[in-house]
């Protein structure tokens, strides 16, 4: 069974295995909790660039318009950190990286300005790779024993409108990820955009 977020519930537990599967452009992966944070850390030691951080938060519900709301279309707001070397961006993975990991709300993820590599964790300990080259990433997974299947079963394939998942903030020592933007405001992360949430 999936070792699943701290601040996340979802109702059939027993059906969630890690696992990844390729996908046309990407590849989409279930991967637990402990694990999400060293396959980061994997991630950026292979890649000798400058790397971006990115962070996506639900957006306050009083930021939302009514009609938003009534049509329950919500928003997300999404930072950014641009230029990092790889001893920060490992600095910043060791120093948040419980948190981040195990927010139930948040997704974030890092990737490089010039590979175009990306790797992000979401809800529900889904976690999505892109890349010009699938067999290094599949290399990436598999290192860290997480097995290819072809029937990858996320969370999302679960829900039923009867039987859906809950997601609630982590909180650390009293911080949680809505602390981040201003925490690292100083060291260059930035509010990008405002995009729907799907």
């Amino acid at each position: 069974m999936l070792d699943l977020k701290p601040s996340c519930s979802v109702p059939f537990p027993e059906l969630l295995k890690e696992g990844y599967e390729p996908q046309k452009n990407c590849i989409v992966a279930n991967v637990g909790t402990k694990k999400i944070v060293p396959l980061m850390e994997s991630f950026l030691r292979r890649r000798d660039e400058p790397f971006f951080f990115i962070l996506e938060l639900p957006s306050n519900r009083r930021d939302e318009t009514e009609e938003d709301i009534a049509a329950e279309r919500f928003h997300k707001d999404v930072y950014y950190i641009d230029g990092l070397r790889q001893a920060d961006a490992l600095a910043l993975l060791h120093s948040e990286g419980g948190l981040l990991a195990s927010d139930g709300l948040s997704s974030f993820g890092f990737g490089g300005h010039f590979s175009h590599d990306e790797i992000m964790s979401g809800k529900y300990n889904v976690v999505t790779l892109y890349g010009k080259d699938p067999f290094s990433l599949q290399e990436l997974l598999n290192a860290h024993e997480i097995p290819r299947t072809e029937n990858l079963v996320t969370a999302w394939d679960t829900f039923t409108e009867n039987a859906c998942g809950t997601a609630e903030p982590y909180r650390i020592c009293g911080k949680t990820v809505y602390d981040l933007p201003s925490l690292y405001r100083e060291r260059g992360m930035y509010f990008a955009e405002r995009r729907e949430d799907f």
